[in-house]
């Protein structure tokens, strides 16, 4: 069995392989390999970072699989990407009840060096276009739930109504393309708590094997094409591959491709 089989295997396809693999190697290898992701001369990753995943799963010498290094990060949850004050403030914001809840996972998560300041560049994936939900949170069925549910509406509104006065044309909602929603929120406050963020919107080429499931992205415009119309009405069109100032602190919003062949 190879490491990729040792995935479950609804998992052995498309983006979520892909992100293992990206993510596989040495800590020099790794940082050079994210820094070239971003390709801004302001901005590095240093082995020394803290990223989360970390690759395929390991063999433990016994028969049996080691997943951790697979565990995708949850900013609210996490430590080692923000401090105690900062983890504490983005959980409160996120959720009304915060035992047995979570916050999101992202695909990959890294600190990062942003204009010599320790930032974060977060990372979400695709490799077909249905990856790409346009459907809203859904409708939680117990009372803690429903509390959750509604500070995050409120926290997603807040954010797209301060990122408005920045830059018109935003739409971020709870009840529609959530998984987008969120993503932009959550860089917008931790600007707002002072820490610089790289947004990345990440298509892997070439995921043929997902033939199946999507229409899977043949170049780069492809995948630039089909992030600018999933998220039009939601994202104002200049806020890609640009800078935002939230609260004197940079917010970048990049969408890049690569390719990552299953072995």
């Amino acid at each position: 069995m190879n490491r990729r089989e040792a995935l479950p295997k609804n998992r052995r396809r498309g983006s979520h392989p892909r992100c293992l693999m990206f993510m596989e190697g040495d800590r020099q290898d790794v940082a050079r390999r994210l820094t070239a992701l971003v390709g801004l001369a302001n901005v590095e990753v240093d082995e020394d970072d803290s990223w989360m995943p970390r690759g395929l799963p390991k063999p433990t010498g016994d028969g049996g699989w080691d997943r951790e290094p697979t565990r995708e990060a949850t900013l609210g949850e996490d430590e080692g990407f923000l401090s105690p004050e900062h983890l504490e403030s983005v959980t409160h914001w996120w959720l009304e009840v915060a035992p047995r809840a979570n916050t999101p996972n992202w695909d990959i998560a890294s600190t990062c060096q942003i204009n010599g300041k320790r930032g974060m560049l977060l990372i979400e994936a695709k490799a077909h276009d249905r990856e790409l939900s346009s459907s809203g949170k859904p409708e939680p069925t117990t009372p803690n739930g429903m509390k959750n549910h509604e500070k995050i509406g409120a926290a997603i509104k807040q954010a797209s109504a301060d990122l408005n006065r920045i830059e018109p044309g935003w739409a971020l909602s709870r009840d529609s393309h959530y998984q987008l929603s969120n993503r932009f929120a959550w860089s917008w406050k931790l600007t707002q708590l002072g820490v610089p963020v790289i947004l990345v919107y990440l298509g892997f080429l070439h995921a043929g094997e997902m033939a199946d499931q999507g229409e899977s992205f043949a170049n780069h415009e492809a995948w630039v094409r089909t992030v600018k119309a999933y998220a039009r009405g939601l994202v104002p069109g200049s806020a890609w591959d640009n800078c935002l100032l939230v609260n004197d602190t940079l917010m970048w919003t990049l969408i890049r491709s690569v390719e990552v062949k299953l072995n």
